[in-house]
């Protein structure tokens, strides 16, 4: 006995056909088979072909996995590989109240309430329409199974809930499935990885635009992609490349394996017409079933025809050998004890608790009956076929009382999601008056929004409706959220601009020496900013460091003040009114270049005399009075000599300890460039009213010059601005 006299178990794995069901094979059992419907053989003057026993109806056109992969991108997954009968034959198949077998015998009844012959026929189309119907429907399963066997290995993928994870828990999940499983075992659980992962996303995105146009942007210019979105791109692109490429290689060898079939098919014909040994004929008559065997899987359009056509073949060079029945005999006796075997396993399928494995192993069975084994026994044809039928519609009865099963729990489901959809609807309603209390609201959303993905699958033609109504509830709870953080924003920037007051007051005191009067001042506009609220925080930062440098700054004159002067302060005071001294008694020799080059030499002496204590500043002053007087007798211009009397001021303000100074020195200067470009402006307007008159009035005369003199200053501060940048 070959190997193919061996069954599959209820795992639908297909090594488990090594294991060899025990038949009782004895007469009584094949002659209890063969009087179940012994009546309906005996009217019969007709052959049954062999191919009845796998009855079917060919697809028109099955669009390649290719183009399938294409479609893919706008449309959700048709399942691959497996029959799936919950949409479309639950509405279509017979309930079991509805069925009436041909082979049962009814009981005694009143004539009055017996069924009319016509009722009779009409329930028996029925059954027989039912039957047809599930039957097609395996033919079809079993079919797309054969063309690519290795698709079955995805129901011992384990599908996850997905609907539960996050997008970073979906990505790592599609990475390992692309990586670790057969590419062609994995389309379903990667659609559904898909389907979740852009739902998701999706809602995000809607969230973030929400957010854009709330903050005034324009719908044009909203753009949004995360790390998250691109990681899941580049994966999906690596699954569709690699499926791609295998159903690429798998359509070539499916067209080489047809082709190789048709031959045989030609080939079995031929031995019809040969004349030769019986013996020989036989022979090779097997040689073609071995070779048929092992002729490797064909498009599933063309499975029940080819099979079909083979079988038909298969069953008149059966009738061939009426001459030898010796050789007949043996393959129909063979054949009927494997066929009696896959009834046994199926009835006991038809007791399996998990349909959908009892189901898959379904399609094995018929994947043998019509594959492997060839035709009984005319007497016993019949027979065996209606109880491999009836087992079939048990088995598939049974799955669909489990989908009708999981229908009432998706039923639950949807309950349960539409509370928590109710509860995010009483949550929006309750609007805070503070960002505590919105960020409170925040959380408990998204505590419900995990509950609601964690609720589990609800009825697939709701799904759309109730996605939309969870959709719809979050998205009003964030427009609410964010019109408050809209107002939110708008008091901020008030108490900015009231920060920005305190500030100005804050630097335009910090220089006071009228400390009794400016203290009192300083102590209340700190006590201020602590009563104004938040402010951007883009700005935070920076506004309270300018408030804090100008209070420090003039607290720590005050502190000065109070204390004794520091030792080396008054060591370089004394140095100071020295160098004075000393200068006071410096005579120009006349040579401007060298009188030049004394001042500039006296000028750095100066620098390294240190810092004097800070009431005696003023001696900065006294100094450059003293330098005033050098730099009237040189015979420099204004713009010369101003430059040199600020670099000995820009000096005296890099040796503070930090560059407020300096900043307050740009800052004046800028204001005054633009006080003189704007006194120039004006100038020059004027001598619009002006232009009729003659060139020697003496008012044009005048505005000119005075523009002259103002575009003079205007090089000067903008020379001193020069050098501020260059330190």
């Amino acid at each position: 006995m070959s190997t193919r006299d061996n069954l599959p178990k209820a795992d639908g794995n297909e090594e488990n056909k090594t294991k060899i069901l025990d038949v009782n094979l004895e007469n009584e059992n094949l002659e209890a088979i063969k009087s179940e419907d012994s009546d309906e053989i005996a009217t019969q003057n007709t052959e049954h072909s062999e191919n009845e026993e796998s009855k079917t109806s060919v697809n028109p056109q099955i669009t390649d996995a290719i183009e399938e992969e294409s479609e893919s991108e706008t449309s959700s997954a048709t399942t691959e590989g497996t029959l799936d009968t919950h949409n479309t034959a639950q509405e279509n198949v017979p309930t079991p109240d509805e069925v009436i077998s041909e082979n049962n015998t009814t009981p005694s009844v009143d004539e009055n309430n017996a069924p009319t012959t016509a009722q009779k026929e009409e329930s028996k189309s029925k059954t027989t329409a039912g039957e047809d119907q599930i039957q097609d429907q395996m033919n079809e399963a079993v079919a797309e199974h054969s063309e690519d066997e290795s698709t079955i290995e995805r129901h011992n993928i384990e599908k996850k809930d997905y609907h539960a994870m996050n997008k970073e828990e979906l990505v790592k999940e599609l990475r390992e499935l692309v990586k670790n499983e057969k590419i062609q075992a994995i389309r379903e659980h990667v659609e559904e990885i898909k389907s979740e992962f852009n739902e998701k996303f999706n809602e995000e995105v809607e969230q973030k635009k929400e957010e854009f146009l709330a903050d005034g942007g324009d719908i044009i210019d909203f753009y949004y992609s995360t790390p998250i979105k691109k990681e899941f791109n580049s994966v999906y692109f690596d699954y569709k490349e690699k499926r791609n490429s295998y159903y690429q290689n798998l359509k070539k060898d499916l067209q080489e394996n047809l082709k190789r079939r048709l031959e045989l098919i030609d080939e079995l014909k031929g031995l019809l017409n040969v004349d030769e040994n019986i013996n020989t004929t036989y022979n090779h008559f097997k040689s073609i079933q071995e070779r048929w065997r092992n002729a490797g899987p064909i498009p599933r359009d063309k499975y029940n025809t080819v099979w079909n056509t083979y079988h038909h073949h298969t069953e008149n060079f059966y009738d061939f050998l009426h001459l030898n029945r010796e050789f007949r005999d043996l393959d129909f006796k063979h054949n009927l004890e494997q066929k009696l075997k896959i009834i046994e396993r199926a009835t006991e399928l038809a007791q399996e608790t998990d349909v959908n494995r009892a189901f898959r192993e379904l399609q094995l069975l018929h994947k043998m009956w019509k594959e492997d084994l060839g035709p009984v026994g005319k007497e016993y044809r019949e027979p065996i076929w209606e109880k491999f039928s009836a087992l079939t519609k048990q088995i598939h009865e049974n799955r669909q009382r489990y989908f009708k099963d999981q229908d009432k729990i998706y039923e639950q489901n949807l309950e349960v999601k539409r509370e928590i959809i109710a509860k995010i609807i009483e949550v929006s309603q309750d609007h805070p008056k503070n960002h505590n209390g919105w960020q409170q609201k925040i959380k408990e959303i998204e505590d419900l929004r995990d509950q609601f993905f964690k609720a589990g699958k609800v009825p697939s033609s709701l799904n759309e409706q109730t996605w939309s109504e969870f959709k719809t509830a979050v998205r009003d709870f964030n427009r609410n959220k964010n019109a408050f953080y809209k107002g939110l924003k708008k008091d901020q920037f008030d108490n900015l601009n009231k920060k920005m007051e305190l500030i100005q007051i804050a630097e335009d005191n910090k220089d006071s020496d009228d400390f009794t009067a400016i203290t009192p001042l300083m102590k209340k506009i700190q006590s201020d900013w602590k009563k104004i609220g938040h402010v951007p925080r883009k700005d935070s930062d920076r506004i309270w460091k300018r408030f804090k440098d100008a209070c420090n700054f003039y607290f720590d004159r005050l502190h000065a003040e109070r204390n004794e002067a520091n030792k080396e302060e008054l060591v370089s005071l004394e140095k100071k009114q020295e160098h004075i001294e000393a200068l006071k008694k410096l005579e120009l020799s006349g040579d401007t270049e060298a009188d030049l080059k004394t001042i500039k030499e006296n000028i750095a002496t100066w620098k390294t005399l240190g810092r004097v204590p800070y009431k005696k500043k003023n001696i900065e002053a006294d100094y450059n009075k003293i330098l005033d007087g050098f730099f009237q007798q040189l015979n420099l211009g204004r713009k010369e000599t101003e430059l040199i009397k600020y670099e000995n001021k820009l000096n005296t303000l890099s040796g503070q300890s930090d560059d407020r100074a300096l900043r307050n020195e740009q800052s004046f200067i800028r204001k005054k460039i633009d006080e003189v470009n704007g006194e120039i402006r004006q100038l020059e307007n004027n001598l619009q009213f002006f232009k009729h008159a003659k060139d020697d009035n003496p008012m044009v005369r005048d505005v000119r010059k005075n523009i002259e003199k103002h575009k003079e200053s205007l090089d000067v501060w903008k020379a001193k601005l020069n050098k501020i940048k260059q330190l």
